[in-house]
């Protein structure tokens, strides 16, 4: 039986979905599509008796997200499922039917999963693959990347082939990468993709050390590397005051990979605290629970994902050293801004 990949966006729930085992979607006004049948011209109805001041053009769009979510999904199938709160993407398997949660306060209509893998860097995935599961569409079938993904979570991140260049990619027509114009959000999020994956694939580990420290000194830090290759798992070196003689001393450990890091590797940079210092973990992938868990314990130790990076990187651009601004070219523009058809 061939399996499905989909992608879907829900921007209205967080935790829940990993920790609880579902997808969803939302119009709520909607009742449970069983009751309604499962055509899209009774859903189109159903729709616009809902919703009176919608669009005549979203209508037909939403009838067939609801009829996909509903209908055409199946056990089985794979969903991949961007988490925007942290710019990673969770993978898992679609385990029931579809369900109608009267009681849930937003997003009634549901489909169980099991999660494969959760927390991926979007680092590790081509420019045309991240293209495509950044459809402006709330649930969507991936169709031109589903070799990249299922690579990655039948044979891990090395399966994961690179992408064509990104100049390749931006003498595709649009249409080739989009179903509507491009909006603020797919914008923005391209821009952060851009940034995290030339901090991983541009730059060397001992780059990455340098270009933390530089981060820092744009955030108002005194900041030095250490020599590299003998830092005793201590990459930079980070303080208030000009001669670091005044505390607190900030040790920070740099993870030049997009690989999720465990409780145990922040524990050992814990380890290398004497009384007063501080810890700041940064890495360009994401934590683990346990890791999570860990920082809510110390409060002398931060963690910083590739998504805090990335966003730190945005807001301090106009600070960081020319070097850095060569290698990740940015300008600010306005761009249209309309809201999405997910309700």
């Amino acid at each position: 039986m061939l399996v499905a990949v989909w992608g879907i966006h829900n921007d209205a729930l967080s935790n829940e979905l990993v920790e609880e085992g579902f997808i969803s979607i939302g119009w709520s006004a909607i009742p449970s599509l069983h009751s309604i049948g499962g055509d899209r011209d009774s859903l189109k109805q159903a729709l616009a008796g809902a919703y009176p001041d919608a669009k005549a053009g979203a209508i037909p769009v939403w009838a067939g997200i609801l009829y996909r979510f509903g209908f055409e999904m199946k056990e089985g199938d794979i969903v991949i499922a961007p988490y925007r709160a942290d710019s990673t993407l969770n993978f898992g398997v679609i385990t029931g039917e579809y369900e109608y949660v009267p009681e849930a306060p937003v997003h009634p209509h549901r489909r169980k999963v099991r999660w494969l893998k959760t927390g991926v860097s979007r680092g590790l995935f081509p420019q045309e693959a991240l293209y495509e599961i950044g459809s402006a569409m709330t649930l969507f079938r991936v169709k031109k990347n589903v070799q990249v993904f299922m690579n990655f979570l039948n044979a891990g991140p090395d399966a994961v082939t690179p992408g064509m260049p990104l100049d390749s990619i931006e003498r595709q027509a649009t249409d080739d990468w989009i179903e509507t114009e491009p909006s603020a959000a797919r914008l923005d999020q391209f821009t952060h993709d851009f940034i995290l994956k030339t901090l991983l694939q541009d730059l060397s580990h001992e780059e990455f050390e340098h270009f933390t420290a530089d981060l820092l000194r744009a955030m108002g830090y005194e900041a030095r590397v250490t020599p590299y290759a003998s830092d005793g798992g201590v990459d930079v070196i980070a303080h208030r005051d000009p001669l670091g003689l005044e505390p607190p001393v900030i040790k920070v450990q740099c993870k030049h990979t997009a690989a999720q890091q465990s409780r145990p590797d922040v524990q050992r940079l814990s380890g290398t605290l004497a009384h007063g210092e501080l810890a700041l973990f940064v890495c360009l992938g994401s934590f683990s629970k346990d890791a999570l868990g860990y920082e809510r314990e110390r409060q002398n130790l931060r963690l910083l994902t590739g998504a805090d990076v990335v966003e730190l990187t945005l807001q301090n651009y106009d600070k960081i050293s020319p070097q850095w601004k060569t290698r990740i070219p940015l300008r600010q523009v306005y761009v249209v801004d309309r809201a999405s058809e997910g309700r």
